[in-house]
């Protein structure tokens, strides 16, 4: 589903109006006719609603929602936060004919929750603010949005919460807190990143008619991973098929104190479907991961005196994964030793000399390595996957990590522009962006998953599903679905508090199942 810019959804709407010939006021009235629709769904035993109204378009669809929910016997409120003589457009029509009506309309102000009370609203609409709104929110409408936050009623917002940037997430100063944001036409970015993604509580999206042609001539490239999306990745199998139809996997990971990593990426990748995982360990580590793992493959390899893998292992690991036309995946707890920083780099780098065109996924101490040459990255090509979250991606561009956060999107774009890799930018949430300029908003996940190995299992569900001839950019934004729902469902079983990364890995399979029923 594509997702927009404040800018993007006005020039849509603009070319609706004026280019196909639908006129704004019916836009209007089919907006507030959806809206309501979730009200009655939502809320249906709220019977005295107070509306919040601004002077602009956001408030038109306020007065539209006002109007309806009256025809249908609703006890309803409008509350002016703007002096009447200032409406315009479609929001000015629309406020005379609920004037027209009789509809009981106050100038409510700064003593909006003395009103709210005594007329006992059980349900508030925030139709303040939409997607216009670029500087902090003045006086007295911030002390209004401050005071109806204080209040337990429970409140809708049309659109977007008044006072969140629409592109960042971010609040404007000061924001309302809704329980519900019916957002119009398509979702907007800061109704997804964070904070906004709090500030907007659950969101539903109405469509209201805009012509997919329309939507289609502005080349949206960023979306939001859906369902349908996910499902429509999914590799197939058939029942002519063996073990050598799915791929393989060879997991570069592990060291002393860290086999839990290689472990939990080479059962991922399996989990996921791939047909054979070999996992690659220093030699002393062998006997331990034999023991724990039972389905997985190992190679022992030569080690340093700490117990990480050596930089005299490349030559063996290449040659492996070239024989077995193996994804590899490097990182998970290899430990940042020099000789295995070493290690890392020689295999970029002979991959690319010797025309070998291996897939790699680089994670963890693997994107700590190639923070130490980021030349390194433009060898890799544009079938790598790279899976950073803040941290490691602030020592991949030398940048701060609030930077980064402020605007993810922007930062994983401007990566993959530089570098022509594929990049999952972990985190709440997890953004992916492809070399070819798409970038995905992934849609699951809880912050249960907030705990350690959770990116290990990530890694090694991406490099599964590499395997079964998934394309990188694709398997990247299947595999952090796939990884999100797998923790949604477990979250649903146990709860956030006591999740682990084992739990989701045990998960997989039945977020497997429900995707191949959608």
């Amino acid at each position: 589903m594509k997702v927009v810019t404040a800018a993007e959804m006005r020039k849509i709407d603009q070319d609706t109006i004026e280019g196909i010939g639908i006129p704004g006021i019916v836009l209007m009235e089919t907006a507030g006719s959806e809206i309501v629709r979730a009200i009655d769904c939502h809320y249906p035993a709220a019977q005295r609603i107070g509306i919040l109204v601004g002077k602009g378009n956001n408030g038109g669809d306020g007065l539209v929602i006002a109007r309806q929910l009256a025809h249908a016997g609703r006890d309803v409120h409008i509350f002016l936060v703007s002096s009447s003589d200032s409406f315009t457009g479609e929001a000015r029509t629309n406020l005379k004919i609920a004037n027209n009506l009789g509809l009981h309309i106050e100038e409510a102000l700064e003593d909006v929750s003395t009103h709210i009370k005594s007329h006992r609203c059980e349900l508030l609409i925030d139709a303040i603010f939409g997607t216009g709104l670029h500087s902090d929110v003045r006086e007295p409408i911030s002390t209004i949005i401050n005071k109806i936050n204080k209040l337990s009623t429970p409140i809708l917002a049309v659109d977007l919460p008044s006072g969140l940037d629409a592109d960042t997430g971010n609040p404007l100063g000061t924001c309302v807190k809704a329980d519900r944001t019916v957002t119009i036409g398509l979702p907007k970015r800061g109704l997804l990143l964070h904070p906004g993604a709090e500030l907007a509580g659950k969101i539903e999206i109405v469509d209201i008619g805009f012509p997919r042609q329309v939507i289609d001539a502005q080349n949206i490239k960023v979306n939001w991973t859906t369902e349908k999306d996910a499902a429509n990745w999914l590799p197939s199998r058939t029942s002519a098929s063996h073990k050598g139809s799915y791929g393989r996997v060879l997991v570069i990971a592990g060291s002393t104190g860290m086999t839990g990593a290689a472990s939990l990426t080479s059962e991922a990748a399996l989990r996921s479907g791939a047909g054979l995982v070999t996992l690659g360990i220093p030699k002393s580590l062998n006997a331990i991961l034999e023991g724990k793992l039972s389905e997985v493959m190992t190679l022992p390899l030569p080690e340093t005196e700490n117990g990480s893998l050596a930089k005299s292992a490349t030559q063996s690991i290449l040659e492996y994964a070239e024989r077995t036309q193996s994804v590899l995946a490097i990182g998970p707890g290899l430990s940042q030793h020099p000789e295995t920083v070493a290690l890392v780099h020689q295999l970029i780098k002979e991959n690319r000399e010797q025309g070998l065109e291996l897939r790699l996924v680089i994670d963890a101490d693997g994107l700590n390595a190639i923070a130490q040459a980021k030349e390194l990255i433009l060898l890799l090509g544009k079938e790598a996957v790279l899976t950073p979250h803040l941290g490691e991606m602030a020592r991949l561009t030398d940048t701060q990590i609030p930077t980064l956060a402020a605007d993810r999107i922007s930062a994983a774009e401007a990566f993959t522009e530089k570098f022509g890799v594929t990049l999952v930018l972990k985190g709440a949430p997890t953004v992916t962006s492809y070399p070819r300029g798409e970038v995905w908003i992934n849609s699951t996940g809880n912050p249960g998953m907030a705990t350690a190995g959770m990116g290990d299992v990530l890694t090694g569900v991406i490099s599964g599903l590499m395997a079964q001839k998934v394309s990188s950019a694709n398997a990247a934004t299947l595999g952090v679905y796939l990884h999100g729902l797998a923790g949604d469902i477990s979250a649903k079983a146990i709860g956030v508090h006591g999740l682990i990364a084992g739990d989701v890995l045990r998960a997989i399979p039945q977020a497997l199942i429900s995707l191949e029923g959608n």
